[in-house]
């Protein structure tokens, strides 16, 4: 056991998860502070994964952990660790508690306790253990050893009327509980195996952690451990509980009520940039002195600061059945304008790895199409939210198999059967270009459409729908001039088989 855990520089903090399941928002906003504390005061951000639940934990999880980690961007300095590898040293701290008699042996039998809790169910007062156990004499536990009875070891709480456990939180301030109103609480099950209450207090000495970065939900616990590290002679830690995110109607977030969407690989698949949500979850909770909510990643380092944690619950705007706003719209939103006004030399290969995975990329981009493709890419991303728009409302720019809006066929397409003729016409007069452009194309439409004594707007919406299959996008005239003559004449062409007859 280090017991030099009383200095606070270099910073060392943790993200300690369990993996028994997904990397959860919640999970990620607290990687996200304390990756965003270690950095800020060039100390060490150490992964430990806390897999003592044994019927739970699955290897899974443990990669679903790293991938999620390492996707966000939140590199870690030391670790992975497990915490199953240290259960030595949790027994061991066990021993020593209770060598100390800052522990005992506690014998009742379930049929003993829960006549407990039903007396104080019949008094209508919480259940606290009433530590009978506590003053058994010395011959009385070897006596219950030599008969092999099972037992639990429990802290032994400070009783005088004087004994209060007192900390300072980084975001609560100072924060006290009389020890009266704590159990004596079990750290050690019968079966001989530490509770997690001294477990991760003992690998937070172990690992040095100068600051306990986590939820709020965590500082039940608090009093409890700081009791342990008392026990054990070693100073605790700065603690920093953050508030909750809760949806909005005020419940926890949970992928049993909520679905996919509280998990960090559900924003991978859906196309969001890594930092986009980084930026997102960090305003979950915490917000800059001057307001603002845009973050590089070395802005929001820079701005980072424990005091500037809200003590209120955070909301996740999320309405499941919202086929619009699939997630909170603010992410969402986020998403959207760092896709928009990113260099571009950052979104390129974001919009490679979506194109790979959509079996539409072309080599050529890279080469002789390369500046095409750049070109292509900053027109289109103003207004696409993720990046799998680049594959699916984009997509009519990177391959001829595109899909069509049926609201913008029927809106475009089928009211006017003379675009039968119409759009083959116009196929016909842009091949015919001594130079195509977009200038030169808007030209021959608008002559065209005088010529036969219709509007423009209609040719201009039939074009549309026709060459990219959607009444949405950037200029008309812009796009055709990225697609190119030969592509678009032959969509046009194409395009009358769409058209009904009259």
């Amino acid at each position: 056991m280090n017991d030099n855990n009383s200095h606070y520089n270099p910073v060392r903090v943790r993200f300690a998860p369990s993996p028994t399941g997904y990397l959860h928002l919640g999970g990620a906003r607290t990687a996200l502070y304390n990756w965003l504390w270690a950095r800020k005061n060039q100390g060490v951000f150490l992964l430990r994964i806390e897999d003592t639940d044994l019927e739970r934990s699955t290897q899974d999880s443990v990669q679903e952990i790293l991938d999620g980690l390492t996707w966000l961007g939140l590199d870690w300095d030391e670790g992975p660790y497990f915490q199953s590898a240290s259960l030595d040293k949790h027994v061991e701290a066990a021993e020593t508690l209770l060598q100390k008699r800052y522990a005992y042996r506690c014998f009742c039998t379930k049929e003993e306790l829960e006549a407990q809790r039903k007396e104080a169910g019949a008094k209508k007062v919480a259940f606290m253990y009433d530590g009978r156990c506590r003053e058994l004499p010395a011959s009385r536990v070897d006596e219950n050893l030599a008969k092999g009875l099972p037992y639990v070891i429990r802290f032994a709480v400070p009783r005088d009327s004087q004994s209060t456990v007192v900390f300072e939180d980084a975001v609560y301030g100072r924060l006290e509980k009389k020890g009266q109103d704590i159990e004596d609480f079990v750290i050690v099950r019968s079966d001989g195996r530490p509770l997690y209450i001294l477990s991760n207090a003992v690998d937070d000495a172990n690992d040095r952690i100068t600051h306990v970065i986590r939820g709020a939900d965590g500082l039940a616990n608090t009093p409890k451990q700081v009791l342990i590290y008392e026990g054990l002679g070693i100073v605790p830690p700065v603690f920093a509980h953050m508030p909750l995110t809760l949806d909005n109607k005020k419940a926890k977030l949970s992928k049993r009520t909520h679905g996919e969407v509280v998990t960090v690989a559900y924003y991978r698949r859906h196309g969001f940039l890594p930092w986009s949500l980084c930026n997102f979850l960090a305003l979950l909770g915490w917000s800059s002195s001057d307001g603002r909510e845009f973050f590089s990643r070395e802005e929001l380092i820079e701005a980072f600061d424990l005091s500037r944690i809200n003590r209120a619950n955070s909301i996740f705007n999320y309405v499941p059945g919202d086929a619009k706003n699939w997630t909170d719209p603010k992410a969402i939103h986020f998403n959207a304008t760092y896709i928009r006004t990113m260099p571009l030399e950052q979104l390129i290969p974001c919009v490679k790895a979506e194109l790979q995975n959509a079996g539409i990329w072309d080599d050529a981009y890279e080469t002789e199409k390369r500046e095409w493709f750049r070109q292509t890419v900053d027109l289109i991303r103003a207004r696409f939210f993720t990046l799998t728009d680049f594959s699916t409302r984009g997509k009519c720019y990177f391959s001829d198999e595109f899909d069509f809006d049926e609201q913008a066929k029927k809106k475009n397409l089928s009211k006017e059967p003379r675009l039968r003729e119409f759009l083959p016409e116009l196929a016909h007069r842009l091949d015919s270009l001594p130079t195509f452009s977009g200038a030169a194309a808007e030209d021959a439409l608008r002559e065209y459409a005088e010529e036969e004594g219709v509007k423009a707007g209609l040719l201009i919406n039939a074009a549309r729908t026709a060459v990219s299959g959607t009444s949405v996008g950037p200029g008309l005239f812009e796009m055709l001039d990225t697609m190119g003559r030969q592509r678009v004449v032959a969509r046009l062409m194409k395009a009358k088989d769409l058209i009904p007859e009259e």
